[in-house]
């Protein structure tokens, strides 16, 4: 647990990262279970597009306007310890000047000796709701991986603002590590998506060492998974694609699982009228660094 060290910033970002609110949702709860300050904040002014990201107006106690604006923000918890601690870095993910927007971030964390660095990241895939949450935890960072037993993600192309913090941090001697919760992709409508959420935070719990709190997520997740029962129960359609995808995930998962027998169910796939580049195997497939 020693690989990411005792000061830990874990990073969530509404937006292209976040598929059914499952990354921000984990920061709001681990914010929600200790007090924290602000160590520092970005000018949105630099940042964000206000066409996009608008800001909002609202009502204080007092029944006073208020305009909130987007933010970025790096929060410490207000009681030290000399125990690990988990640092939060939250907010909305940048429009422009991301080199920048990275750098600001870095310099604050090289200031304040931070240690380690995780992203928490989810997003939408060809997974059945009735299967535990797939969660890939990778590094690009030798020690981490052959410390905590993680993959390296092979994946190229476009990524979002987590990798781009990712790589200034291991530029400086920060190691990292991101975790990928993946969302399945016919549950847009049943969003937040809680089973997510909890999954990512079990995950964080075992490669940081730090106990984290799972409110209700438990039963929040029984129940997201029985509306979405609901829901496929009055859609053939639905029912039969669900099925077919957790035929492919048993198959993947079953301990006699072999080359051949996933490349059969590939083809049974294909014959089911699957498109674009097919399944991606659940937990072991590098997913998108976004």
């Amino acid at each position: 647990m020693d690989a990411l060290g005792r000061r830990i910033i874990v990073a969530a970002f509404d937006g292209w990262n976040d598929a059914g609110e499952a990354a921000s949702a984990a920061a709001s709860m681990l914010r929600a279970d200790v007090e924290y300050d602000v160590v520092h904040s970005v000018d949105p002014e630099l940042y964000f597009d206000y066409q996009y990201t608008r800001p909002q107006i609202g009502l204080d106690a007092e029944g006073r306007r208020t305009l909130t604006w987007p933010e970025a923000k790096l929060l410490r918890p207000t009681r030290r310890s000399d125990d690990a601690e988990i640092w939060l870095l939250v907010g909305v993910e940048p429009a422009r000047a991301w080199q920048a927007f990275a750098a600001e971030f870095i310099d604050v964390a090289l200031r304040e000796d931070v240690t380690g660095f995780v992203a928490l990241g989810s997003m939408m895939s060809d997974v059945p709701h009735t299967r535990p949450i797939s969660v890939f935890a990778g590094s690009d960072n030798d020690g981490v991986r052959q410390s905590l037993g993680l993959e390296r993600s092979l994946y190229e192309g476009p990524v979002g603002i987590l990798s781009a913090i990712g790589h200034a941090s291991e530029q400086v001697g920060i190691p990292t590590a991101s975790l990928w919760a993946s969302v399945p992709h016919y549950v847009a409508g049943h969003t937040p998506s809680p089973k997510a959420t909890l999954a990512l935070l079990e995950r964080l719990e075992s490669i940081t060492g730090i106990t984290v709190p799972r409110g209700d997520l438990e039963a929040e997740s029984r129940q997201w998974e029985a509306s979405i029962d609901a829901a496929a129960a009055d859609d053939d359609e639905m029912s039969d694609y669900i099925r077919q995808l957790e035929q492919t995930r048993d198959t993947w998962d079953s301990p006699e699982a072999s080359g051949d027998a996933i490349a059969q169910e590939f083809e049974r796939y294909l014959r089911r009228g699957g498109g674009g580049d097919g399944p991606t195997k659940p937990g072991r497939d590098d997913p998108p660094r976004r």
